[in-house]
């Protein structure tokens, strides 16, 4: 069973791995855009999508999630801007696929950079 911070380890990858997606010679095999949804349509895209890849037999996805912002930032409607972002490890750790996640990485500029993440599944046994 995976511990609630799974994600947020470092463990679950080797030096090739994280060698490989720091310097951005690994192209993600899917790719999900979070941007304009709501906290709940977020969610529910992001597990959708995790089934998607998981049944595809990807091991990497591209997640975009937006920027973090602090907590006060608002848009011109009034909501909280950076919250998908905020909540993202947490639906992650929480996830029913939570066990397949290898580990989560900032991508590169390449990538999206501060508003994307990697999401590295493990593969399957």
């Amino acid at each position: 069973m995976a511990t609630a911070n799974r994600p947020l380890t470092t463990n679950g990858l080797d030096s090739t791995w994280d060698r490989k997606l720091t310097k951005g010679t690994i192209d993600p095999d899917v790719t999900i855009d979070l941007h304009g949804m709501t906290l709940a349509m977020a969610h529910d895209r992001l597990n959708a999508g995790i089934t998607q890849a998981l049944a595809i037999g990807a091991r990497v996805i591209l997640l975009i999630a937006g920027k973090h912002r602090p907590h006060g930032d608002h848009d011109q409607r009034g909501e909280r801007r950076g919250a998908i972002r905020a909540k993202l490890l947490d639906w992650l750790a929480a996830s029913p696929h939570a066990s397949r996640i290898a580990a989560v990485r900032a991508a590169t500029p390449r990538h999206g950079g501060d508003g994307a993440v990697y999401i590295v599944l493990r593969k399957a046994r």
